[in-house]
Order: structure tokens, then C-alpha cells, then sequence
């Protein structure tokens, strides 16, 4: 007459073994996230004067780089102008995307919402506007660590609607 359980004959004690020990090992390492090592800060500000003309605009921005190659963030646009007796106040965001063949080429999309505000005065009358405009931008530009300089382009573009007075516009980004 047999009295003692041999493990190997046991398979619910051999699997609560085996299940213990990995857990007891898997918590010996504390494992610590690179989520905010990942996260850069940055994006752009502008300033223009003309003849009797003013333009200002602020665009902060946070990316999250995936890998060395791959980069993709969230930004926040505010742009006022004053050009005569117009002025113009847009706000809004954006989806960005980088992608880094290597390390100095940087192409880019960037997908821009904006809420655009006009007001004319016209003969003492103020003629007002809202209105959406859209942008997707395709870029490209020579990247440095923390600055790319290049030039994108809004496949969008809408001479009515939208608050860039070209399709083509150089850009400079800065993210730390």
C-alpha cells in the first residue's frame, strides 16, 4: 500500500509548482516604463509684420517616438492676423506623424483641423464668418537632433478657405 503522492504523477500539483514559480520569478525584476523618456515636447511659434498687417501664431505640440524611425503626436494651433480691416482668429489641432529612413531625412503627415473666425469691417458694417478648414500636410525635411528644417505641403489646400496663403510652406520644428 502506497502513502506518499509523487509530483510527477500529480499534474494539478506539478502545474500550481510550475505556475508559482513563474510568478515568484517574473516579480523578482521590477520593470520600469519609457513612456515619458519616449515623449518629446516642442512645435512652433510665428511672428510676422507687414504694411499694416500682423500675424502671430502658437503651435504646441507633444510626439511619442516609437521607435528611432517612427514618431506620432498630437498638437494644438492658435493663429490670429490683422490685415487692414480684416481680422482672423483660428484655432484647433492636429495628428502628426514622422517617419526617419535615417537619422537627417525626416518626412512627415499631419492631418490640421482648424476653427476659423473672420471679421471684416466694411463702410461701418462688420461682415462676420466661421467656418472649418481642413489641412493634410505631406513634408519633408533635413532633421538634426532636436530642430528639422523642411518644407510640407497641404494636398487641401482651398485659396477661399483656408488661412495659408500658399500650398508650399517652409517649416521648422523644434522638440526637446
Amino acid at each position: 500500500m502506497k502513502t506518499g503522492y509523487s509530483l510527477l504523477k500529480s499534474p494539478f500539483l506539478l502545474l500550481f509548482f510550475s505556475l508559482l514559480t513563474t510568478i515568484s520569478y517574473s516579480q523578482g525584476k521590477p520593470t520600469t516604463s519609457d513612456f515619458w523618456k519616449r515623449v518629446q515636447l516642442g512645435g512652433g511659434l510665428g511672428l510676422g509684420f507687414g504694411n499694416n498687417s500682423f500675424n502671430a501664431s502658437v503651435s504646441p505640440s507633444a510626439i511619442y517616438r516609437i521607435s528611432n524611425e517612427f514618431g506620432m503626436g498630437m498638437g494644438l494651433n492658435l493663429n490670429y492676423a490683422k490685415f487692414n480691416n480684416a481680422k482672423l482668429l483660428a484655432y484647433g489641432g492636429s495628428f502628426l506623424t514622422f517617419y526617419n529612413p535615417i537619422p537627417v531625412l525626416q518626412f512627415s503627415a499631419e492631418l490640421e483641423q482648424l476653427r476659423v473666425n473672420t471679421r471684416i469691417e466694411l463702410d461701418g458694417r462688420n461682415s462676420e464668418n466661421a467656418y472649418w478648414s481642413p489641412a493634410l500636410f505631406t513634408g519633408i525635411g533635413y532633421s538634426m537632433p532636436n530642430v528639422t528644417l523642411g518644407v510640407r505641403y497641404n494636398l487641401l489646400h482651398d485659396d477661399q478657405k483656408s488661412i495659408y496663403a500658399n500650398a508650399l510652406m517652409p517649416f521648422i520644428r523644434v522638440y526637446f
